[in-house]
């Protein structure tokens, strides 16, 4: 009797393992849209709380474009800029002129920018970045046949490599996958030593890859066979 037991429990204990599996996946949600970015003590807009949707009910929706733009400007940090395009997309979900008003600024912006070396690569990342943000924003029904990434590819080589970069493009080209999406993260990854916000925001975004930097090292090396 006891040998028909266990494999009963077995299989049982390997179906419910299964569905808290793919019900965190189902969760979890578009990675740009849901799983805030650590800044640190940078600055971005008005947030309610640590939830991905904890906008701020005071803020003013009115305001959105012009302080998004001038949280972007200059050379504000990458992640920051990320984060910040991540909570002005959700507060542009409920307001769709907003969104349209935002992303032709920062269209213009970039083409504006195109001769202006550092600052080019970052409007353009800004711009690209936003383009894919929206995709993700299903709700916004937005940009969906733009092409955001080739964009941030574009920065990228503009900076000459940049691991925070490197980084957004791994998130990007993780969901859905794309064929470079093992080089991006190996680039962010080798680039994180001596960077101990974008380490955690790796390990924090991929941690089914590695819960230290060691480990995320060690394992991105064969993430092109995963």
């Amino acid at each position: 009797m006891t040998r028909k037991v266990f494999p009963s429990i077995s299989v049982s204990l390997t179906v419910f393992t299964s569905l808290i599996f793919f019900h965190t996946i189902a969760l979890a949600g578009p990675p740009l849209i849901c799983w805030p970015f650590d800044i640190g003590t940078g600055k971005s807009l008005p947030w309610g709380g640590n939830g991905w949707h904890a906008l701020d009910p005071n803020y003013h929706i009115d305001h959105l474009v012009a302080d998004t733009i001038s949280l972007l400007s200059g050379d504000v940090p990458v992640l920051v800029r990320m984060e910040t395009l991540r909570r002005a997309t959700i507060y542009a979900m409920e307001n769709p002129k907003s969104a349209a008003e935002l992303h032709a600024r920062l269209l213009a912006r970039a083409d504006a920018a195109k001769e202006m070396g550092q600052f080019g690569a970052l409007a353009l990342f800004d711009l690209g970045y936003l383009e894919e943000t929206y995709k993700q924003a299903k709700s916004l029904n937005f940009g969906q046949d733009l092409d955001g990434y080739s964009k941030i590819l574009r920065a990228i080589r503009l900076r000459g490599g940049d691991p925070e970069m490197e980084f957004a493009a791994a998130l990007i080209s993780e969901w859905p996958r794309r064929e470079d999406h093992a080089q991006h993260l190996q680039e962010a990854v080798l680039g994180a030593s001596g960077d101990p916000l974008l380490t955690q925001n790796l390990m924090s975004h991929f941690q089914n890859r590695g819960r230290t930097l060691e480990e995320l090292r060690a394992n991105v090396g064969t993430a092109k066979n995963q």
